[in-house]
């Protein structure tokens, strides 16, 4: 069953259902939030990928990237797995819980965070290891009150394997971690990032094969580049749980910028409610690039 089936039928069920007695408790989930039935709402959100070079050299931290955020009043942070300490393996619940009273006290939410996977490599076992890391990430995320964990669908070559089994066993391993993160409350955020999904396509068949509600989409707009990506990002957008919004798209294979004024009227018009974490690359000083990817934003805003 699709997702937009599944809350379609429990609304009306909801609907249907006899009125309460005045203050009986009706269960958060017997009246799920509907995209259709609510306004759009948009917060911003900053990818630290955007800092890249500097986290990974250590000429910054995380603590210096919510000074960052605050000091030019992004709504959120999105702190990627990878500029914790010790990455791959987890952080300490006393790093984890000083960074997120950190940015509590700062008024800023934790969109979301992310790890690296592979899950189109054939050999089972490094999958296995995928999924393992995975749902460490889900408790770290969990921990840091963080909705979303995001992962990658895979870029190694499945030579001698078809893509119908590479998406066959894919779905069964993005499934389990599904079934984790619903243990603890975390989606699990899955990217198109032009590797083995390439495809607005591709991200239909994974979703309805994995066919969970703790399935969301990172959509990422600067990695479809087989077909206009505005349009792809209509077909995706009600899978969509979270973003990269680039400075450029790929059009007829030739990264453009990005039409924020065009971008955001589709996410308007879809309804969508949440974050929408920006991302800058390439060559350039991080700080100039974000602040000046922020004011087309706000400005963009302003026009829709």
């Amino acid at each position: 069953m699709s997702q937009s089936l599944s809350r379609r039928s429990l609304l009306k069920a909801a609907l249907a259902a006899p009125v309460l007695a005045a203050g009986s408790f009706v269960p958060a989930y017997a009246a799920p939030l509907i995209p259709e039935v609510y306004s759009h709402l948009f917060k911003l959100s900053l990818n630290l990928y955007s800092f890249n070079a500097l986290l990974s050299r250590g000429e910054k931290d995380l603590f210096d990237m919510l000074d960052f955020c605050a000091r030019h009043n992004f709504e959120a942070i999105d702190p990627t797995g990878y500029y914790f300490p010790a990455y791959p393996e987890v952080p300490s619940d006393e790093f984890v819980y000083e960074f997120k009273r950190r940015a509590f006290l700062l008024g800023l939410d934790i969109s979301g965070t992310g790890v690296r996977n592979d899950f189109a490599n054939p050999e089972a076992d490094s999958r296995q290891k995928d999924i393992t890391l995975i749902k460490k990430w889900v408790e770290v995320a969990a921990k840091l009150g963080s909705p979303n964990l995001r992962i990658f669908a895979g870029t190694s070559s499945h030579e001698g394997f078809s893509r119908d089994q590479v998406f066959e066993w894919m779905a069964k391993d993005i499934k389990e971690c599904c079934d984790y993160g619903a243990q603890f409350g975390v989606m699990i955020a899955l990217q198109n990032h032009n590797d083995f999904l390439k495809t607005a396509d591709d991200v239909d068949l994974i979703f309805d094969l994995v066919d969970s509600d703790w399935l969301g989409l990172n959509l990422d707009i600067g990695s479809y580049r087989q077909k206009d990506p505005y349009v792809e990002i209509q077909q995706n957008i009600g899978r969509a749980v979270t973003w990269q919004i680039k400075e450029n798209v790929w059009i007829d294979g030739v990264e453009t910028p990005t039409d924020y004024v065009k971008l955001f009227k589709i996410i308007k018009q879809a309804g969508h409610r949440g974050y929408l974490p920006l991302e800058t690359l390439g060559a350039g000083d991080p700080y100039e690039k974000v602040q000046n990817m922020l004011r087309q934003v706000r400005t963009a805003l302003e026009q829709v």
